[in-house]
């Protein structure tokens, strides 16, 4: 098994320097590898890997001839709905998720089975990012879009440091940075004095990728995005919901699965695997899945929240006190998905985007294992 420097480096300097010591290195200028680590067990390999491949071969199938993006709903989440504002059009955000489909099986622009439809996704996520503001939008597409979109940039300037993405994601992330607000958060549209944890998630983990590739993120963002997730957690064991994560940082904000899972995945993207409220949050987890799943099936909470909770337990995994996580998840997840995967190969959406939404985000979960994004590497 081989790691690059860069992340060995990461590991000495969480052992050794605590919470968020990682983001005072110097940033990398290593082309980060895509040799997968295939340390953790896979139950059903054969199958996940024929479904993957079916999930990948629709989405090849459905990317929009024209603009190299995938077409969708395009809207926002309202209580347990979805608001679609424009039906049917380039969806930038779910084009994001779907290429990070593509790069999680080792497939690159120009490279490997898929490689072509990869190389078309990224010119065009490239053509919309604004050149004056670094927001990267269209059809009034929100943060969580940006979010996606930047991701994206992010693993691919760090598996090819193509300087015309570099310059297109730096401009992404310095939009972030320069959006955060007094909370230490964001909202729905960039500046926004508002916050909420399903928005903040995303902004972290492209944050973090960006620094991974070598990208300037000032390391106070990091700390003011942290404190904020920090202050998000129930705390008091009495409490039925102790371990969750609040949407908001009010009183008595609700919190679920999903935001829960947003939340620890937000701290471990900052670099904390293991502390009481990661502790407390993944026995929340637990315990709420299985209501989760049922109440969820093929809901926008349902891809979102696991997109989320399969990187917690997969990262968190690789720590003493929390190494037999993975082994727990895994199977649940993958015999879920399996379970709900359609004849074409896609995965159903009954509320959000589409069903290229919920493929997307299927066929990531279920190639965690391999490690091929740097994103996931733990």
């Amino acid at each position: 098994m081989r790691r690059s420097v860069a992340t060995t480096a990461l590991l000495l300097s969480l052992a050794v320097g605590g919470a968020l010591a990682w983001w005072d290195r110097t940033p990398t200028t290593e082309v980060m590898p895509t040799i997968p680590d295939l340390r953790m067990k896979d139950p059903q390999p054969a199958r996940v890997r024929a479904a993957v491949e079916r999930g990948l071969r629709w989405l090849r199938e459905t990317q929009d001839p024209r603009s190299g993006g995938w077409i969708q709903d395009i809207g926002y989440k309202r209580g347990d709905s979805y608001v679609r504002t424009t039906t049917q059009k380039p969806h930038v955000g779910v084009s994001g998720l779907c290429l990070m489909a593509f790069l999680a099986g080792g497939h690159l622009p120009e490279r490997g089975r898929h490689g072509a439809v990869v190389e078309k996704g990224v010119d065009y996520v490239l053509r919309s990012v604004d050149p004056n503001l670094g927001f990267i939008t269209g059809h009034d597409t929100r943060m969580y879009s940006h979010a996606f979109a930047t991701l994206l940039l992010a693993e691919i300037y760090g598996m090819t440091h193509r300087a015309d993405v570099k310059e297109k994601l730096q401009l992404a992330i310095d939009l972030i940075v320069k959006s955060q607000n007094k909370l230490g958060s964001w909202r729905y549209r960039p500046y926004s004095d508002k916050a909420d944890m399903s928005i903040t998630v995303c902004q972290i983990m492209a944050l973090r990728a960006a620094r991974n590739g070598g990208i300037r993120v000032p390391k106070r963002t990091i700390d003011r995005a942290y404190e904020y997730v920090e202050r998000s957690a129930y705390k008091n064991p009495s409490r039925s919901n102790f371990g969750g994560f609040k949407y908001k940082i009010e009183p008595n904000s609700r919190t679920s699965f999903a935001l829960t899972a947003a939340g620890i995945a937000t701290l471990n993207h900052a670099g904390v695997y293991d502390s009481d409220l990661i502790r407390a949050g993944i026995e929340y987890l637990k315990s709420t899945m299985p209501r989760f799943n049922r109440l969820h099936a093929r809901h926008y909470y349902y891809f979102y929240g696991h997109y989320y909770a399969s990187q917690v337990f997969f990262l968190c995994s690789d720590h003493e006190t929390t190494k037999h996580l993975w082994d727990w998840y895994w199977p649940r997840i993958a015999e879920d998905l399996l379970s709900h995967q359609l004849p074409n190969g896609s995965w159903a959406n009954r509320t959000g985007p589409g069903p290229a939404f919920s493929t997307a985000v299927a066929c990531v979960i279920l190639q965690i294992p391999n490690q091929y994004l740097p994103i996931f590497h733990r």
